[in-house]
């Protein structure tokens, strides 16, 4: 592939599909990548040495991708925060990062409705509502404002998500995930028929006591900013705020 020549010092050129490199002195000095997520948006990333190479990587792709693009980076990372900024991109929306304390489970599901422990759920009513509830996501909030991890399907495990059932019915799922040694609370949801009764709350306790019997005191979980109930959910557990990402989109 012929590289592009921004200047004397550093070349850019496309090294792959979605991928480019930036060289000076024949050496690598920046990469940048392009991902589409299964909700169609695109988005980049660029791990760079110094500011030239952020900026000419950054001119290289948004010459070549279509836009929108989207980017995410760690609020506390002012120097790339502001790197994007001058390509051009602007801060869409915010994700809050948590720590969730475990502890013994105390705290009892609505009436009619039983919670199943991790691994013991019935596969195909839980792929069932699995899918309900991404239909549910995509009438209504939209994939736009959901984290990340939840718009990639990983491979489907039962044994990492727990379930609360009524009259029969999977209505509620919970799943978590281990990044390291670090319990991730990935995604919990309600169907839409059984939500404002307490269901998830009950799945949350549910999962925290099962990480504490395990040992574990605390998990991570990510909320977006705007999820003013899921926000309200955590904090009042006593989970606290430990960071927070940055969406950033250039149309």
């Amino acid at each position: 592939m012929n590289p592009v020549d921004f200047s004397h010092d550093v070349l850019v050129e496309r090294v792959a599909t979605g991928r480019w490199h930036a060289l000076e002195d024949d050496l690598v000095v920046g990469r940048g990548e392009v991902a589409r997520r299964p909700d169609e948006r695109m988005f980049v990333s660029i791990d760079a040495w110094h500011d030239v190479a952020f900026d000419r990587l950054a001119a290289a792709m948004l010459t070549a991708l279509p836009r929108p693009l989207h980017t995410v980076v760690d609020e506390a990372d002012l120097d790339l925060t502001a790197q994007w900024q001058r390509a051009g991109f602007v801060i869409r929306r915010r994700e809050w990062e948590y720590a969730v304390p475990t502890a013994p489970d105390s705290e009892l599901p609505p009436a009619g409705v039983s919670i199943t422990a991790f691994g013991r759920a019935q596969e195909a009513p839980l792929r069932a509502l699995d899918r309900t509830v991404r239909e549910e996501v995509a009438d209504g909030l939209g994939w736009a404002d959901m984290p990340a991890e939840i718009l990639v399907r990983p491979e489907f495990d039962p044994a990492k998500y727990a379930v609360a059932a009524q009259g029969g019915d999977y209505v509620g799922l919970l799943r978590v995930t281990m990044v390291t040694r670090l319990p991730r609370i990935g995604l919990i949801a309600v169907r839409a028929d059984s939500r404002r009764r307490g269901i998830a709350r009950a799945l949350l306790a549910h999962a925290l006591g099962a990480l504490h019997h395990i040992g574990k005191k605390t998990a991570s979980a990510e909320v977006s900013e705007s999820n003013l109930a899921a926000t309200a959910l955590f904090e009042s557990i006593g989970a606290r705020r430990n960071g927070s990402n940055l969406e950033l989109v250039i149309r």
